[in-house]
């Protein structure tokens, strides 16, 4: 077999940051594979604006069309043949999305899609299903910055999913919705009662940053127990973000929304009866990645 290189990309444009990875996909004598180029956060913070204003400020509107151009240089840089990237729950629900996107679009030559929370929560989770065996009841659980995606899945088989306008810079504007926080936490209760010995599988900036830091003295392999949570929750609540930023070597943009994705994990946990939860390091850009590959299989080597 010759050995053929694609290289892809995914844009992930959330509620706190805009990320770009970058992947190269080798199909080589021995079989497929995945080898990260790069990835690139940029603290947009639109959640800042969409959910205090409703609307994406000139300033946060003039940053995000800066650093798509430099994302598209990027991608020009690194040769990449194919990408998919896409809006999350800010630009959603901004008023002005169409009049951003599409100034965004104009100047970067970007193909931007805005997709639902529902369809956020199928990448996550299909990524994650394809590159994890699992046998049990899992919950997926993806905090964002201004919602939580979350599939519950039994044996490797998806019987529940949704989203909710519930994420970490929400609860630090004080703009969480009251009713939908209970309504989440009902409904998990729901799908949930069933289910024993449930473990949640964790995605996020904030929660792979929180077992990063609770990991140093632990030994379990990809495992943040609830009690880690909550002690390590108890402790930064405490905190001010200066002293977050210098005793766990935080930027400022991850110091201040760090307790809120805390919190609403260890919400879900006590509705879903959750004792630990998984953290394989995975998110939305890797999602878009995966499908990028899957569709280019199942084209038979064309993505074109």
């Amino acid at each position: 077999m010759t050995e053929k290189t694609l290289n892809l990309a995914a844009i992930d444009i959330g509620s706190n940051a805009a990320r770009l990875l970058i992947k190269s996909l080798s199909e080589e004598k021995d079989g497929i594979h995945f080898s990260k180029l790069l990835f690139l956060r940029i603290p947009l913070r639109l959640g800042m604006d969409v959910f205090s204003s409703g609307k994406i400020s000139d300033e946060k509107k003039s940053h995000f069309v800066h650093t798509m151009q430099a994302f598209a240089h990027l991608m020009k840089a690194y040769n990449v043949q194919c990408y998919k990237a896409c809006a999350t729950s800010a630009m959603r629900e901004a008023k002005n999305n169409r009049e951003v996107l599409e100034l965004a679009r104009q100047k970067s030559k970007l193909k931007l899609e805005l997709i639902s929370g529902e369809e956020e929560s199928r990448i996550i989770y299909e990524n994650h299903l394809n590159l994890l065996q699992l046998k049990g009841h899992f919950l997926f659980v993806d905090v964002g910055g201004g919602s939580t995606e979350i599939a519950l899945m039994m044996d490797g088989i998806k019987i529940a999913n949704a989203s909710y306008n519930v994420g970490a810079i929400r609860l630090l504007k004080e703009n969480a919705d009251g009713e939908e926080l209970k309504k989440m936490e009902k409904e998990l209760r729901e799908i949930t009662q069933e289910c024993s010995n449930l473990t949640i599988i964790g995605s996020g900036g904030n929660i792979g940053k929180i077992y990063r830091i609770v990991s140093k003295s632990r030994k379990d392999d990809d495992v943040i127990p609830i009690e880690t949570l909550e002690k390590f929750y108890q402790k930064i609540r405490k905190m001010e973000i200066e002293e977050r930023m210098r005793l766990y070597d935080l930027k400022s943009d991850r110091a201040d929304v760090i307790e809120p994705a805390a919190k609403i994990f260890l919400r879900i946990a006590k509705c879903s009866g959750a004792k630990q939860i998984l953290v394989p390091n995975l998110g939305l850009t890797d999602g878009l990645i995966s499908e990028l590959g899957r569709q280019y299989f199942r084209k038979g080597g064309d993505l074109f």
